[in-house]
């Protein structure tokens, strides 16, 4: 396997960065490698998990929690943006190819999935701000 070439690699790091953006933006939240790529967690628990082609699979996307009902409306609404993902696809998790997704989107599907998993006192401080 060779070297990724440097046009992905910045527009990888173009990516991540957007990403980390939007998520370190919500309080309580970290970032750490999480099976090699970026991952976001607020307080213990993951809400979006970059990834970068993850097994050659062609998505250069986040895969994150949404409501329930939400990933198959989004897959079938947007098959280019949305997709199952593998291991939390099940969970009721959806990948959005970042691509594909306006940045107010993006921070709309951050914000969801943060309120999901977010301790309820992270979340009630972020009610209190809006």
């Amino acid at each position: 396997m060779g070297a990724v070439p440097p046009a992905r690699a910045a527009m990888t790091t173009d990516l991540v960065e957007r990403v980390r953006r939007l998520c370190l933006a919500l309080p309580g939240t970290s970032e750490r490698l999480s099976h090699g790529e970026p991952t976001f967690f607020v307080g213990q628990k993951v809400f979006v998990m970059f990834a970068n082609n993850h097994h050659g699979d062609g998505h250069v996307a986040v895969w994150l929690p949404v409501p329930p009902g939400q990933q198959s409306a989004l897959v079938e609404s947007a098959p280019a943006t949305y997709f199952r993902p593998p291991y939390v696809g099940h969970r009721g998790w959806v990948g959005v190819e970042l691509a594909q997704v306006s940045d107010d989107d993006l921070e709309f599907h951050i914000r969801t999935a943060w309120r999901l998993i977010a301790p309820k006192r992270f979340v009630m401080s972020m009610s209190e701000e809006c």
